[in-house]
């Protein structure tokens, strides 16, 4: 513990984030520099506790109060050490994770959490411009093969385990480019892809070998995939989006939001000179209110939107931690981004009900206010008559979330099994039914966060390292087993 009173002295504090007229008109982060200084007086205010509940909150088990005060007595080198002992990709989820750990944080029963977050961005930042994160390169080959078929954050994570494991690991990806959703799924203001390209650089440089524009199932098949490679990790995501099926869907207009990001992070990388449905003058509807929501409004008011406004079904969360979800557990209450600073109007509770319009495009939306109920376990939501109203909509953006992996092609070709949720079933040991093809991610969790991602590929890594050779010294994060996660 760095400094013993530092949680009395301190308050939280974060960077400052750049003025909203300024960093609309540009695709850069929206956050200023941290001093240093600062840095280390967030740090001084973990108190080191006997039980840290922020290593259980986090599924990487991040070695939280250690880095803490690392951080603190000004040894930022050991720092990142001991940070990249449990992550990969500590620039991936500081930017990006919604910080389970600070939930958990004991600080958090009355007091504001330590952030923990920003220190863990501040660590692995400066690591790499002071040079300390360099390719990590194993010399004992093991003569063994592994594909993993995406290059989101779980398929990188299981990839760099594996070849620093001495296997020869090739990564799938059908997009262009490499990165998942990282690369056409988050906007460049919550992450400049100039953090991706390095850490995909140090993969390279390690020995790992990238192979974009790949379809698996279609440019090389799922016997020519499992024939040619020892064992096969599926790292594809739960990509299949959710519909909103209400009259009026078919009109011109309405897009999925995963159809509406990735040209803008497109025109970012120079293979768009604009976005071939921009929300610029429109007047703007997101269905949805999560993330995913979040960055459509973002990326809606750097095109210029005339108006926004973000639909979300279920009640306001109110302002502090809910009584129904206590202390250490994730909190059910009100949290806004950068993107909500920006503009924009939320409306809860409410449920459209139909698209109009003329000449095939759509013009409005017709909407009605809900009250949430619950019978017999199930939530439901019932109209309230005498709430209809109308929006003018140009542009209609469904954040509607994820139902699971897209089934059919790759899937059916291997034979594995599918839980009835939807997702490909797996083992404890992370084998799916089918010997040597193994699950990580999304793909066979459901829809969840960056952070388990990374978790569950660093887990899958070791098991099929241990299927390979029959031991394994790669770490096993404590996330849930498979049985667990039924």
């Amino acid at each position: 513990m760095g400094d013993v009173r530092g949680f009395i002295k301190h308050g939280r504090e974060l960077p400052t984030r750049r003025a909203v007229p300024v960093r609309i008109k540009d695709w850069h982060e929206v956050y200023k520099d941290f001093d240093a200084e600062l840095v280390r007086t967030q740090a001084s205010r973990c108190m080191d506790c006997g039980i840290p509940f922020c290593n259980n909150g986090c599924p990487l088990g991040n070695l939280i109060p250690d880095w803490n005060d690392l951080v603190y007595r000004d040894h930022w080198r050991e720092a990142i050490e001991r940070l990249h002992a449990t992550n990969n990709f500590p620039e991936f989820t500081g930017r990006l994770c919604p910080a389970p750990c600070e939930a958990a944080c004991v600080l958090g029963i009355n007091e504001d959490p330590v952030t923990i977050k920003q220190v863990e961005v501040e660590i692995v930042d400066r690591a790499w411009e002071e040079g300390w994160i360099t390719p990590v390169v194993c010399d004992d080959r093991t003569g063994r093969s592994v594909a993993v078929v995406g290059s989101g954050p779980a398929g990188l994570a299981a990839a760099q385990q594996l070849t620093r494991a001495g296997h020869d690991v090739v990564v799938f990806e059908r997009a262009d480019r490499i990165g998942g959703l990282l690369r056409y799924g988050i906007p460049e203001f919550k992450m400049e892809k100039r953090h991706l390209d390095r850490r995909l650089a140090q993969m390279e440089a390690e020995g790992t070998v990238f192979k974009a524009g790949v379809n698996v199932g279609v440019d090389i098949s799922a016997a020519e995939l499992t024939d040619q490679y020892d064992a096969v990790v599926l790292a594809g995501g739960a990509t299949q989006w959710r519909d909103l099926p209400i009259p009026g869907r078919e009109l011109e207009g309405i897009y999925q939001a995963m159809e509406y990001l990735p040209p803008s992070n497109r025109v970012q990388e120079g293979d768009l000179d604009e976005h071939p449905f921009s929300a610029a003058g429109k007047h703007v509807i997101i269905i949805g209110g999560g993330d995913t929501g979040a960055d459509c409004l973002g990326t809606a008011h750097r095109h210029g939107a005339a108006s926004i406004h973000q639909f979300e079904i279920l009640p306001r969360p109110p302002d502090e931690r809910a009584d129904a979800t206590p202390w250490p557990t994730w909190p059910l209450m009100y949290r806004s981004s950068s993107a909500h600073e920006e503009g924009g109007t939320q409306i809860y509770a409410i449920n459209t009900v139909e698209f109009t319009g003329s000449g095939g495009k759509v013009e409005a939306l017709r909407t009605i206010d809900v009250r949430q109920s619950f019978e017999g376990g199930r939530m439901s939501f019932d109209p309230i008559e005498g709430t209809e109203r109308e929006f003018q909509a140009d542009l209609v953006l469904l954040a509607l979330g994820f139902t699971g992996p897209e089934t059919g092609g790759l899937l059916d070709d291997l034979g594995v099994g599918i839980t009835d949720r939807g997702n490909v079933a797996r083992e404890d040991n992370w084998m799916s039914t089918v010997p040597g093809v193994f699950v990580a991610g999304d793909i066979g969790r459901g829809q969840s966060l960056i952070v388990w991602a990374i978790a569950e590929g660093r887990a899958c890594a070791a098991a099929v390292d241990q299927y390979l050779t029959g031991d394994t010294l790669l770490p096993t994060p404590l996330v849930p087993t498979a049985q667990q996660l039924r």
